[in-house]
């Protein structure tokens, strides 16, 4: 999946795979930390502040770097210790390919707000995007545990992701299956759980998981080429045929149809 794509859709607000209600994490949640940018703003300045790092997070998802840039900056003119402020600079930078500066400012929002969970799991998955999956683990468990969190699903499908990353695919698939029991419409978590079926050879489960995620949304480039190699395994010639024919049609050009052209199917 293309890096930019993966870090907005897991990290900042998938929605599709947001829960309400409290965490996961077993205990009475004395001393957890609600997430800043869920509390209520205590004056005028943390007001001001809140609202254009909003602002930032949505001109972000819709592609607008510079505007989320300029808007993180307003937002820490009004009140300089706005951790959510540091962390959308975070991600900022992030999606910019400019790791040092998304570090500084993951980093400063840590400081300000250290039991913050949203923080914690985009902190995590800057890691896991850096090299350092086994460090980003502990970040995603922080954020996931925490029962003031209302969205325990994303890091756990994050610690999922990077734990496939570590080629630990037992750890990577009990994370994904709590994210997936938290969240059933959670289709990063499907996706993930149908690419592990496929490489062990589990060919059939893994139909089922994409059998899933395309009852829940039109397939993308990525799931439409997992599901093309399922069914090539699962010796469905027409099947097979049948996904090609809608990979070239619908994403000429993108890297699984490269790859369907090259018939690299491994």
């Amino acid at each position: 999946m293309n890096k930019i794509t993966v870090a907005i859709l897991l990290v900042l607000f998938s929605a599709a795979c947001s829960t309400t209600g409290s965490g996961s994490g077993s205990g009475s949640g004395q001393g957890a930390q609600q997430a800043v940018s869920a509390q209520p703003a205590e004056n005028e300045q943390r007001q001001r502040a809140k609202v254009h790092s909003e602002l930032g997070s949505l001109y972000m998802l819709d592609g607008r770097s510079a505007i989320a840039l300029e808007e993180a900056r307003i937002a820490l003119s009004a009140d300089s210790n706005y951790a959510p402020a540091y962390n959308l600079l975070g991600l900022i930078h992030m999606v910019l390919n400019e790791p040092k500066l998304a570090e500084e400012n993951f980093e400063k929002a840590m400081r300000l707000a250290p039991g913050d969970p949203e923080i914690s799991n985009n902190f995590g998955w800057f890691l896991c995007q850096n090299g350092r999956e086994q460090r980003s683990i502990s970040y995603f468990m922080a954020a996931a545990k925490n029962p003031l969190y209302t969205a325990p699903t994303k890091p756990y499908t994050n610690a999922g992701v990077c734990s496939v990353r570590l080629k630990d695919d037992k750890a990577a698939e009990n994370y994904l299956m709590t994210a997936l029991r938290l969240s059933p419409t959670n289709t990063q978590a499907l996706f993930w759980l149908a690419d592990i079926a496929y490489r062990q050879g589990r060919h059939a489960e893994a139909r089922q998981w994409t059998t899933d995620i395309e009852k829940m949304m039109e397939p993308t480039a990525e799931v439409i080429w997992l599901v093309l190699r399922i069914e090539r395994k699962l010796g469905n010639r027409e099947a097979e045929a049948r996904y090609a024919t809608q990979l070239r049609r619908r994403f000429p050009g993108s890297p699984e149809q490269r790859l369907l052209a090259q018939g690299q199917f491994e």
